[in-house]
């Protein structure tokens, strides 16, 4: 039928699916819809037939479509018809025409490639033009939470632009991934990403990512798992390598190199970049501009983009003032040009100040802003000048919400007020440090003695002047944001730094002072007393006692009379009806009636640590909460009775800590109130922790049994962490039944059990996931055949008086086995020097060692460990007399992350070992020195002979803080 030559005639598509089936759900019923409707078409009424007919207005199609403009205006047979057949997706092909009529379709990443299909079939430049505004939008967002295309989606669009040689369309995915790259590299299927996509990704300057090991962990995952890609593909091993080289590998932390460097794919790379470290660390203040170069500086650029929302610094001590401000100038060789002008005229003119500072304020350089940085994580920066920092932070992060700056020493409390001043919108600090190792409770000290020390920081440049520092004790009227404090270990934190927190700081919900002994009972009171919104209180090891629990259960805090305020009231408003979490382990100045009242109260908490304190069942049993998910009742007076009360109210209870309570399956006490015993009798306990709770950590010792076991095996299927004490009895059948019992385990920790080689083969078998596992003077008779497994997974090892057979061949086959391990401790061998060796090229990102009776390991002195250079922590006693005098100053130098070193003077080469001050301690927090007396020792079997024993006698211990260093020695073996 040939067309009239009105504007307005129609023509009709007769549309059908070219792969459709024989289906019965598909009608072959034919349905007619009108171009001139298209916002009411009923899409499932016309997808529910096998063919349907579009009138569509004719000129329209010309207009707008150069597939129907050469169809219907060239000279095409079809050009005179009405009626032409149409082959194609229907779906696809109805937003197709309702695009053509004007309609806004709805875009989304599952319809994206057949849109685009069409419209480059059909010629129709505005679908064209909508679907690359829609990619370009979203790949341009910058909503944390609006993932509008899936990885698997974004690499099937990737691909489809690579297909049809649309370099718009790579360019974008590739834009898309670089911002979202830290969502991406989690996804399960990050593997799957094409090389040439990656690789233009990483390449991308929108590359967004927390830090660089971040970046260098994806890459790694994607070649460990591409390594059949990379063999089949034409490209050679190292073409694929290539893409390593964009990690900028004077950035990564120490640790991360020093693990990586018995990796085969990164083992070159790794030693670039501990090298490079330590070269950065070397540089002195005035000669850090040369030591940078002249060439193009990019490899030192924090990487920092308008979408970075968090920026990880933790364990990089070669991080400089230098280095940070670099990363905050445009990158332009012009910005360095510029940088390195400045820092010469500072340079000069220090020299002329006789040493003394200059000013040099960043405002000089045209440094950017970086809106979206809400959190900035600084552990372990040794080399920062924290001032500084906070100054940059201030300039170039004005949204920032999180600091954490976790062993570093030299962050004092004036430096937390300056924090507060300078980036008033930070509401988490946290300024962590390890704990004192001296626990008052714990310990007898024979003698103490303190000196102030000078920890002058190595800095750079002035960025700040003395006004703005004469300032910070007076904020005026605008109050802190900080609602999370954690000033864990700083025992340097006193009463007045407490006294100007609860001032300011008044919406803190979060506090955490573990650790903080020099703080008073008082002082904490005050504390609650102001801060009314606290819900998370975590004051383990303090002075925490009755003044502070009185605050706590009060209706008005804030006019407690400590002295005359007493116990008994409960009022409904108090604080202690609002915690959430309340860590108080260790704190024995609370004693049970104080206790009694303040459990009577806390019906919400979450979390609770009453680990070593005067805890007892009456307490417990007043405990009136029920949403508990955590328990620490650890080596406390408690008895089953008690805690089955606390589980049966508490289902959803997940960890649960009772080791060390030796009342915990005795009979209770007859005399206790009728409302406080129980029912069960000791041996059902377990069982009713089974009906009750699904835990996925637990740790108890005594009263565990294999009966008990087996009545715990509804609540522990689920367990990823268990923990037997001493007083725990397992037998073997229960620890073979362990992977079947438990086999989400990740950490097992057993110590004075029955063990066997079988036991061991089983569970490092069976529980491929496991990351910790810690056999401790355990009995029974193990080889190296139980070891001789790999365990690629597992970072943590402890064999403790378990192994002392153990020699270096044996040593050789556990480095090969377990290759990734972080910590090992080993107590009992029959090492010697050479082992040295193996462990540090063996396990060369160890950050925790410790060695203990194991031969002759250090009897030629300590060398080849200081290549050992990520370890935090080193304990070293009993391997042999031959550590050199200056080995803990040399430690400290070569090991620049170290903050614990353990030695016996026995193993001391010249008697003794010379001590650190406050200027070359480097990042030592403390240095524990055991000192032993020998003793007779009667042997053979009419006591005929004498040898000489070694008997602990006592231990120094040396501790600094920001402020001094004290000496202590305690009876204790520490």
């Amino acid at each position: 039928m040939a067309s009239s030559s009105d504007d307005n005639e129609f023509v009709i598509l007769v549309c059908s699916n070219p792969d459709s089936q024989i289906e019965a759900d598909i009608s072959d019923e034919e349905i007619v819809i009108s171009t001139t409707d298209v916002s009411t078409w009923d899409f499932p009424s016309i997808l529910s037939c096998r063919t349907f007919k579009i009138q569509a207005h004719r000129n329209r199609l010309i207009e707008e479509s150069s597939y129907f403009r050469g169809l219907l205006s060239g000279s095409f047979s079809e050009s005179c018809l009405d009626c032409i057949s149409i082959q194609w997706q229907l779906e696809t092909f109805l937003n197709f025409v309702r695009c053509i009529f004007g309609f806004r379709l709805d875009i989304t990443s599952k319809n994206f490639i057949p849109l685009f299909q069409a419209a480059l079939y059909f010629g129709v430049e505005m679908l064209l033009m909508q679907l690359k505004s829609w990619l370009s939008e979203v790949s341009l967002s910058k909503d944390p939470g609006l993932f509008q295309i899936q990885l698997d989606d974004l690499i099937h669009i990737w691909n489809f632009g690579l297909e049809h040689d649309n370099g718009f369309v790579q360019e974008t995915c590739a834009s898309y991934l670089a911002r979202n790259f830290m969502w991406g590299m989690s996804s399960e299927i990050f593997k799957d990403v094409p090389y040439e996509f990656l690789l233009l990704c990483i390449k991308h300057p929108h590359l967004t990512v927390d830090s660089e090991k971040h970046l260098s962990d994806a890459l790694l995952i994607w070649l460990d798992s591409n390594t059949e890609q990379l063999e089949r593909s034409s490209k050679t091993g190292c073409e694929f390598f290539d893409i390593l080289k964009q990690i900028r590998i004077s950035l990564l932390p120490l640790w991360f190199s020093a693990g990586k460097r018995s990796s085969s794919s990164f083992s070159e790379l790794a030693n670039e970049s501990v090298d490079s470290i330590f070269k950065l660390m070397k540089v002195t203040p005035t000669g850090s501009i040369s030591a940078l170069g002249d060439g193009d500086l990019s490899h030192l650029r924090i990487r920092l983009t308008e979408y970075s929302k968090r920026v990880d610094l933790s364990g990089c001590p070669q991080i400089t003032s230098m280095i940070l401000l670099l990363s905050f100038l445009p990158n332009t060789q012009n910005s360095y040009l510029m940088l390195r002008k400045a820092v010469k005229e500072f340079a000069s003119n220090l020299e002329q100040a006789d040493g003394t500072h200059c000013q040099f304020t960043q405002k000089l350089l045209p440094t950017l802003s970086f809106e979206g940085v809400q959190e900035v994580d600084i552990s372990g920066c040794l080399k920062l000048p924290l001032e500084d920092a906070i100054d940059c932070f201030s300039n170039s992060f004005p949204f920032l919400r999180k600091v954490k700056a976790a062993h570093l020493l030299n962050f004092k409390m004036m430096t937390l007020y300056r924090l507060i001043q300078k980036c008033s919108l930070v509401s988490e600090v946290d300024i962590t440090v390890d704990i004192n190792p001296l626990i008052s409770s714990q310990v007898s000290v024979v003698s103490s003695s303190s000196a102030v020390i000078s920890m002058t920081p190595n800095r750079m440049y002035v960025l700040s002047d003395k006004s703005s520092m004469e300032s910070i004790y007076h904020l005026g009227p605008s109050l802190s944001n900080i609602t999370k404090l954690t000033l864990e270990g700083r025992n340097d934190v006193c009463d007045s730094d407490i006294q100007y927190i609860s001032k300011f700081c008044v919406s803190l919900c979060y506090l955490n002072l573990k650790g903080c002994s020099s703080v008073t009972d008082v002082c904490m009171a005050n504390l609650i007393c102001r801060c009314t919104k606290l819900h998370s209180l975590l004051v383990c090891h303090t002075s925490f006692g009755m003044n502070s629990i009185l605050a706590l259960c009060n209706a008005s805090p804030s006019c407690i009379n400590f002295p005359t305020a007493q116990f008994g009231k409960k009022p409904l408003d108090s604080l202690a009806s609002n915690l959430q979490l309340l860590h108080m382990g260790g704190c024995k100045c609370a004693d049970e009636a104080s206790l009694l009242e303040l459990l009577s109260q806390t019906q919400m908490l979450k979390s609770l640590c009453l680990r070593d304190t005067n805890l007892v069942d009456n307490a417990l049993c007043n405990f009136s909460g029920s949403l508990l998910e955590m328990l620490d009742v650890s080596n406390t007076m408690i008895s089953g009775a008690a805690l089955n009360f606390v589980v049966q109210t508490n289902p959803g209870l997940k960890c649960l800590n009772a080791r060390g309570c030796k009342n915990l399956f005795q009979p209770e006490n007859t005399k206790k109130e009728a409302k406080f015993s129980s029912p069960y009798a000791c041996e059902e306990h377990f069982m009713e922790f089974g009906k009750t709770c699904r835990l996925e950590e637990i740790a108890l010792g005594w009263g565990l049994s294999y009966f008990s076991l087996q009545d715990l095996k509804p609540a522990i299927l689920s367990l990823r962490a268990l923990t037997v004490g001493l007083g725990g009895a397992l037998p073997e059948d229960a620890l073979r039944l362990l992977p079947t019992t438990c086999p989400l385990l990740e950490s097992l920790v057993l110590y004075f059990q029955v063990i066997s080689d079988c036991i061991i083969i089983n569970i490092m078998t069976s529980l491929r996931q496991l990351r910790t596992l810690a056999l401790c003077y355990c009995l029974g008779d193990i080889s190296i055949s139980s070891l001789n497994l790999s365990m690629s997974n597992l970072r943590i090892l402890k064999l403790e008086r378990v192994t002392p057979w153990m020699t270096n061949d044996d040593l050789v086959l556990l480095t090969q086995n377990c290759a990734n391990l972080v910590e090992f401790s080993l107590l009992g061998s029959k090492l010697d020097s050479d082992a040295q060796c193996i462990i540090s090229s063996g396990w060369p990102g160890l950050i925790s060692l410790r060695l203990e009776d194991c031969g002759e390991v250090t009897a030629n002195g300590v060398s080849s460990l200081l290549n050992c250079i990520a370890l935090e922590d080193l304990l070293l006693r009993h391997n042999g007399p031959g550590i050199q005098r200056n080995f803990i100053l040399e430690a400290a130098s070569k090991m620049p992350m170290l903050r614990q070193v353990s030695l016996d003077v026995c193993d001391a080469k010249e008697g003794d070992f010379n001590l650190p001050d406050g200027t070359d301690r480097y990042s030592l927090r403390s240095v524990k020195i055991a000192r032993c007396k020998s003793t007779r020792c009667m042997v053979g079997s009419h006591f005929t002979e004498a040898q000489r024993k070694p008997v602990h006698r006592e231990t120094l211990v040396l501790v600094w803080n920001s402020k001094n260093i004290v000496r202590t020695v305690v009876k204790e073996r520490l």
